[in-house]
């Protein structure tokens, strides 16, 4: 069968049951209702919110250090506990929104988050501190549960835009993280982010509590083992899950290529940039994340596939004036933004397009679809820092505009096999 991305994709009214009732419309009372402009900006920064917690740690690392007494060359594995938690939660708990009712699973991970955050705040050993950041990094899935979420309220016609708005709040989350835990590290010590943080979700838990209504709870037959199960049935039968994941590992590894080795160029003696300016790329980042949230409206269109081709030639073509940094911040400051939005358009087509093909397995699909975003992430990461230390900055921008281009050529072979 072609591969058609943007082709509806009909589903029996059976499925549709086995999510809960799903109709592209929200039962409460009664009564149906899409996704309101207010639920979607509280999603936003719910997710926002969440996901900024698994990176707050970075620029802290030297404190948190010095804090507890741990040597310098030990202390990155808090961000490896992190991340391992991160990685589990995907697994194990994104895909419980499809058996449980998915507003008392987002409040009860909100609470969660905070009793971890404060648990890290409060941390004076050094396995307490570790144990605590692996809590973190699992209740952080949230992200993908509010995901999921959003795109069961809303409607066919607009899930697309509403998966680009929450989505958008994720990225805010990650690109600002680092630039606010170095502020406030400054005002009052690293303890105090996860202080705030933690009453920032337990005020925001109480919100949705009251905003929110009442949700339904899926009819998901079987209990978590079949749901766990079923998740590796979605990698084997969806073949649109396929594509778009492979779609997310490229672009993924590609994101991270830029972003973790960015900081070592902008250190060099020729331009001896501080933590607090290289931070502010984070900014341009985000002008260009905001503008790809409009792709989930074209996505909604049809036009999906188109998106992911203009996208992925741009992500490609960003690295050339990224290449110049020695010589030009201006011209990093745009290829910042151009591959910002270039993988942030590509995300949100790719989240679109598999929940239209299976409305009755959105939280499972989102927690399968993330794992290619983690492993992308993490090569990429891996290949960047080895890259640098080999051969320096063009060698490391030529090795994220190959890998930019292997997904723009993938694509390029879908659509002519596709004809």
């Amino acid at each position: 069968m072609p591969y058609r991305p943007d082709s509806p994709v009909k589903r029996a009214a059976g499925a549709e049951e086995a999510a809960g009732g799903y109709n592209g419309t929200f039962r409460e009372g009664g009564r149906t209702s899409a996704l309101g402009n207010c639920q979607t900006f509280l999603f936003a920064i719910t997710c926002a919110m969440a996901v900024a917690n698994v990176y707050f740690a970075q620029p802290l690392l030297e404190s948190m250090a010095s804090s507890l007494s741990v040597p310098a060359s030990t202390i990155g594995v808090v961000v490896t506990a992190t991340q391992a938690g991160y990685a589990v939660g995907l697994l194990f708990i994104v895909p419980l929104g499809d058996l449980l009712n998915r507003k008392k699973l987002i409040l009860t991970q909100m609470l969660l988050s905070a009793l971890a955050l404060c648990a890290v705040g409060m941390a004076q050993e050094w396995a307490v501190l570790l144990g605590a950041m692996v809590l973190v990094g699992l209740m952080a899935v949230l992200v993908q549960v509010v995901v999921a979420y959003a795109a069961t309220l809303a409607s066919p016609e607009q899930r697309g835009q509403a998966v680009g708005t929450v989505t958008s709040g994720v990225v805010l989350g990650i690109l600002l993280a680092r630039f606010v835990s170095g502020a406030m590290a400054d005002l009052a010590g690293w303890r105090s982010v996860y202080f705030v943080s933690a009453a920032l979700m337990t005020g925001m838990a109480l919100v949705l509590w009251r905003m929110l209504p009442a949700a339904v709870t899926p009819t998901l037959k079987g209990g978590y083992l079949v749901l766990l199960r079923s998740v590796l049935q979605l990698f084997l039968s969806e073949r649109t899950l396929r594509i778009r994941g492979t779609f997310a590992l490229l672009i993924f590894a590609a994101f991270s290529v830029l972003w973790t080795s960015m900081v070592l160029p902008l250190s060099e003696p020729d331009l001896a940039l501080s933590h607090t300016q290289i931070g502010l790329f984070g900014l341009a980042g985000v002008a260009g994340a905001l503008a790809a949230a409009r792709a989930g409206r074209l996505a909604d269109r049809g036009l999906g596939n188109r998106t992911t081709g203009v996208a992925l030639a741009l992500l490609t073509l960003s690295w050339l004036p990224t290449a110049f940094v020695h010589s030009s911040l201006l011209a990093m400051v745009v290829g910042v933004v151009l591959l910002d939005f270039a993988v942030q358009a590509v995300h949100v087509t790719n989240q679109s397009l598999i929940f239209a093909a299976r409305p009755d397995a959105q939280s499972r699909l989102v927690g399968a679809y993330m794992c290619f975003y983690s492993v992308g992430s993490g090569l990429g990461a891996i290949a960047a820092t080895y890259t640098y230390a080999q051969a320096g900055w063009v060698a490391v921008c030529i090795l994220g505009a190959a890998i930019s281009a292997a997904a723009l050529l993938y694509w390029l072979w879908l659509e002519l096999t596709s004809k």
